[in-house]
């Protein structure tokens, strides 16, 4: 390796600005600003929740404004109406088209939470590839099943509206975010809650402890909109771009991706979240992004780095 490359290489990389941390924390005021749903425990009910924002932010959350993209599919599958969900597809492919999972990086507040809970210093795990690919595709099976096949085959047999099952059965946002402040403002909902609360809290409870020592489980593994969001990262508006003219192959960008994508190798693939850590961490200023044409130098699909 030349030693031009060598020092930049050697550079200690300054401390990463908490930019995404700013954004996260604006989106989640933003998405749930109705500050006296808390208070009251009740759920806002004014225009703008007919709706969807871009990130899993529960309806029954007493301060959410919008409505959640997942959970307004699953009730316009499962309505029993036998319409095509236009609205809501609409929107979604929209938001992925635009941003692919820029909305998971830097807008959602569940993402923020594991986030958040992934700084607390402890010993962190990573999953062998053996389990960690194929585990990657349970999202995809979360997102096909759960969110789209079974409400619009039990409302089509029962010929009425069907459960939500994702939201029902799985959803931690919704629990932490709608289920939990509205048990806790309501005594009678408290006394209500039984065995599918006790299994939802659960579910919560286990993701939260496994973000502690895995950077963001739910993101890789169980969340039907990233799964959704992933099928449009590489044709979207925002994109990460690498400069092979630049790259010096050091790995100091895969070493600290949230999601374990491969940067060096395939830079725009459905895992990458564009939270930006790989980009803050480079010594050589090789990785760019935003909205618009692949910068000159970026590197195609599956081309190997540049030359040290």
């Amino acid at each position: 390796m030349p030693g031009m490359h060598r020092d930049r290489v050697r550079r200690k990389p300054g401390r990463r600005l908490p930019r995404q941390l700013l954004i996260q924390l604006a989106a989640a005021a933003a998405f749930n600003g109705y500050a006296v749903g808390f208070q009251k425990g009740k759920i806002f009910t004014g225009a703008s929740k007919a709706l969807c924002v871009p990130v899993l932010n529960c309806y029954s959350c007493p301060g959410a404004l919008g409505a959640c993209p997942i959970g307004s599919l699953q009730a316009a599958l499962g309505s029993g109406r036998g319409r095509f969900p236009a609205y809501v597809l609409g929107t979604l492919m929209l938001f992925g088209l635009a941003l692919g999972r820029l909305a998971c990086g830097l807008l959602c507040p569940f993402g923020l939470v594991q986030d958040l809970l992934h700084r607390i210093p402890t010993p962190k795990l990573k999953a062998p590839p053996k389990i960690d690919r194929p585990a990657r595709y349970v999202k995809y099976a979360v997102l096909l099943v759960l969110v789209a096949l079974l409400p619009a085959l039990v409302s089509a047999a029962e010929g009425m509206a069907a459960p939500p099952f994702f939201c029902k059965y799985l959803c931690p946002a919704g629990t932490l975010g709608g289920g939990i402040p509205l048990l806790l403002a309501n005594p009678a909902l408290r006394q209500a809650a039984g065995a599918l609360f006790n299994w939802k809290l659960g579910v919560l409870l286990v993701i939260l402890a496994v973000s502690v020592l895995v950077h963001r489980p739910f993101c890789k593994y169980l969340c039907p909109l990233g799964a959704f969001y992933a099928l449009f990262n590489r044709f979207s508006l925002y994109q990460m771009e690498l400069d092979r003219t630049k790259c010096v192959d050091c790995k100091q960008c895969e070493r600290v991706c949230p999601m374990n994508v491969e940067v060096t190798r395939d830079i725009s693939c459905g895992e990458c979240i564009r939270c930006g850590a790989c980009r803050s961490v480079c010594p050589t200023g090789a990785i760019s992004s935003g909205f618009g044409p692949r910068p000159k130098g970026a590197r195609a699909e599956g081309e190997p780095p540049g030359p040290a």
